[in-house]
């Protein structure tokens, strides 16, 4: 492997955020249609990080306040456990 093959700070950034977008999806207390769907959505940001960087970071921003809003309208919001 190259030295010039590392990530750069945004690819790294991106790669960190997706990560644990990831790892929010999959404790969420949610319906498992409803967590399909999350899924789905967060797959396709990956795959739009692949070619455009910016493109796919606003698209996270947006799917993190999304979940956001959605674990703030959980009844059990406060008891949800930060994962792994």
């Amino acid at each position: 492997m190259a030295a010039d093959d590392r990530l750069t700070r945004s690819e790294d950034e991106l790669a960190w955020r997706l990560r644990e977008a990831h790892r929010r999806v999959r404790v969420l207390p949610v319906s498992l249609p409803q967590r399909e769907r999350l899924s789905r959505r967060l797959l396709s940001i990956c795959d739009v990080a692949k070619r455009d960087l910016s493109h796919a970071a606003g698209r996270l921003d947006l799917f993190l306040l999304d979940l956001d809003a959605l674990v703030s309208d959980t009844p059990s919001a406060g008891n949800i456990a930060e994962g792994d």
